[in-house]
């Protein structure tokens, strides 16, 4: 998604002044895809701003549900707060979205851009970096061979990227020690738009309000619990969420399929090299506590257009891309400590880190204005 994003975002905001590649290994209507896969996740409203700004947010409005509220709140303890967006003036404070469905969207309309050449199913061969150009050899299924030639390659490619490991950007990784369980599920009361993040002492648990009144379930687990989880009957499932979700939407009446990840922070220090850049989950992939990893990876995708378009006679030199790289820096540390930390506060049931986590919740439902600055994190308004 990154990747296609930044691709139409290029194409529309140079007015079609750039020849643009975009090399993909899988099928775009393939159930595999990595990017698209069953998964929904959350667009901030910020990232809904930046995609209407590329003439995007049209191709997928209708398929979007809006999220209204969020409730926070600690399993088993008092500490709880509420966001609103009526409160703030907002329609909505984010959207959730299928990712399957916006890939489908998303390569079909990447087929329709003139300038955009799409190769696939292609996957990267080699780099080769000159002092002018980079030169990307690729691949088709049946072993055949090409060689692009271009100003800057753009890594969009994934935590593993296999790109940033030719050109040889330092990954540093920490293992949380969980797993993310997913699936989709149906209530037995309306979700009316609200999402849910709630702590329990073996991790976050999230619900994101879908479509035909489904939710995303998001359920951070230890590896050797998650395993347990992911092996029981729907019906012994359904159980054990509603002991660690609770009642606030009722009774959980079905459970689609069940998949599961696990989670880890991936982050390079160092996100350019000569005329090479990494965007998204590429560039880092974060925990799903706060929904923040998609919508880092798109102000880094805003970014780097704002960086290019200042000298698009050549994209890929160096002020362009130390440009970005500047940029760059600080939101994605704050995010990515903010992030981390939430994980390490709400992830565990000590009794200080319990006492301080649920007196901060209540803080926050008492003094609406210590919630401004994780409000506005979370609806993605920073600078970039």
């Amino acid at each position: 998604m990154a990747g296609s994003t930044l691709a139409m975002a290029l194409d529309h905001c140079s007015n079609h002044a750039l020849r643009i590649a975009v090399v993909e290994p899988f099928l775009s209507d393939s159930h595999s895809h990595p990017g698209f896969d069953a998964r929904s996740i959350a667009l901030s409203y910020g990232t809904v701003e930046i995609l209407k700004q590329y003439q995007l947010w049209s191709l997928i409005e209708d398929h979007a549900t809006p999220i209204t509220h969020i409730h926070v709140s600690d399993r088993g303890h008092a500490g709880m707060t509420d966001f609103y967006a009526e409160r703030e003036g907002l329609e909505a404070m984010g959207y959730v979205v299928e990712l399957a469905e916006v890939g489908r969207r998303f390569n079909s309309q990447l087929k329709q851009r003139v300038n955009i050449d799409l190769f696939c199913p292609c996957s990267v061969a080699d780099i080769l970096q000159h002092q002018d150009r980079i030169d990307v050899v690729v691949q088709d299924e049946q072993g055949h061979s090409k060689t692009l030639s271009a100003k800057l390659l753009v890594a969009a490619d994934g935590a593993d990227s296999l790109s940033c490991q030719r050109i040889g950007l330092e990954q540093h990784t920490h293992d949380f020690e969980q797993v993310a369980v997913i699936a989709n599920v149906l209530t037995g009361q309306p979700h009316n738009h609200r999402a849910f993040e709630r702590f329990t002492e073996c991790g976050p648990l999230a619900l994101l309000p879908m479509s035909e009144q489904r939710s995303s379930l998001v359920w951070c687990l230890p590896p050797a619990r998650a395993a347990q989880v992911c092996a029981l009957p729907e019906g012994e499932f359904r159980l054990q969420l509603q002991d660690a979700f609770g009642w606030r939407l009722g009774r959980f009446t079905k459970v689609g399929a069940v998949a599961s990840y696990p989670l880890k922070l991936r982050y390079r220090p160092q996100i350019v090299a000569h005329r090479f850049a990494a965007v998204g989950n590429a560039a880092q992939t974060l925990h799903p506590i706060a929904g923040q990893g998609f919508n880092l990876g798109i102000r880094d995708i805003a970014t780097l257009v704002d960086s290019l378009l200042a000298d698009l006679s050549d994209v890929g030199n160096y002020a362009n891309l130390n440009r970005f790289q500047t940029k760059r820096q600080q939101d994605r540390e704050l995010t990515i400590t903010m992030t981390t930390g939430l994980v390490h506060v709400f992830s565990n049931d000590f009794l200080a880190l319990r006492l301080a986590r649920n007196l901060g919740l209540g803080l926050m439902d008492n003094f609406p204005r210590l919630k401004s600055p994780v409000f506005n994190r979370a609806l993605g308004v920073v600078n970039r």
